[in-house]
């Protein structure tokens, strides 16, 4: 019986294909590896949408491991500043607070350090606003920007879902204005002392 269907399935082979059971088969193994091989050069692992939901879960779960025991300490609020201003919160001087700009509204996510601080998978997005980086869901360097203007819905969306969860996780501390907007008094002494009153927080805020 065996042996009729391995003669039926061979006379099936040259009938449909032309060819020899074994050059069939070998044409067959041939296809699976090259299958294989460009499955292993083009697949990406992670596309944005999985990595903005396994960054969500690594959110969740930092909030939940971090200790009850070391308080928070209430942020200063920064008030209004310029982009440039906002650059000297990114991280680089440990005695600051970190901080993010979503659609012009400035965040202090000093308790999430290890994803926005230095060598974090979301370095690149301290002190700016990377409203339109959020809603593309990229990584590039020309899109670290506050400028959302020629986004589709769904990015506004996007955009919408991160706004979100920062006004759910962060605290705000002030907000980006354009140069022409920023008088004296944001420029000058009150800038400065806001800064010094940074300066001054609790060790604790290192902490987060």
């Amino acid at each position: 019986m065996v042996g009729g269907l391995t003669s039926s399935l061979t006379d099936a082979i040259e009938a449909y294909t032309g060819l020899s059971p074994v050059a069939f088969f070998t044409i067959l193994c041939l296809m699976f590896g090259v299958y294989k091989l460009v499955c292993g050069i083009f697949f990406v692992p992670d596309d944005f949408n999985s990595l903005r939901s396994s960054y969500i879960e690594q959110l969740r779960h930092s909030s939940s491991s971090s200790s009850p025991s070391v308080p928070i300490p209430e942020p200063v609020q920064l008030g209004d500043v310029t982009e440039e201003q906002l650059r000297a919160y990114d991280g680089s001087d440990p005695n600051k607070p970190l901080l993010m700009a979503i659609k012009s509204q400035i965040y202090n996510v000093s308790r999430s350090r290890m994803f926005y601080g230095p060598g974090g998978p979301y370095s690149l997005f301290a002190g700016r606003d990377a409203s339109r980086a959020l809603a593309l869901l990229s990584f590039e360097p020309k899109d670290l920007t506050g400028n959302i203007e020629g986004l589709s819905s769904s990015e506004l969306d996007t955009l919408q879902d991160w706004e979100d969860k920062f006004v759910e996780k962060y605290v705000k501390v002030g907000r980006i204005i354009t140069g022409a907007k920023t008088d004296d008094s944001v420029n000058g002494d009150d800038a400065e002392e806001n800064l010094e009153q940074f300066k001054e927080e609790p060790s604790a805020l290192k902490q987060d």
